[in-house]
């Protein structure tokens, strides 16, 4: 079954590069899974389908914010030297391992 990796950030520009590179990765490594990138703003209607969700460095003042509100998901924060890099092998180990897939 395939995975919904979810990345947020405040406007989706720079962070569909990163989507782009994470792509890249998971055909590599023949790992079967969805990845976007939305804006904050549609973190209402985009959390609920995703199996984890990853913020921009630049937007995690919201963590604690997305964690009480669906407290059922996994939520953390894309690495800052990891975003930087645009390090779409190292952001997707992380979703990976938040998963514990």
């Amino acid at each position: 079954m395939s995975k919904n990796i979810v990345l947020l950030c405040s406007a989706g520009m720079s962070t569909s590069i990163l989507v782009t590179k994470m792509k890249d990765a998971a055909a590599k490594a023949d790992y079967a899974c969805e990845i976007n990138a939305y804006s904050l703003a549609e973190a209402d209607e985009k959390v609920p389908e995703a199996d984890v969700v990853l913020l921009g460095p630049q937007v995690r003042f919201n963590l604690a914010k997305l964690q009480e509100r669906f407290p059922d998901k996994k939520i953390d924060v894309i690495n800052m030297q990891d975003y930087g890099t645009m390090n779409g092998e190292k952001v997707l180990t992380t979703a990976r391992s938040l998963m514990q897939d």
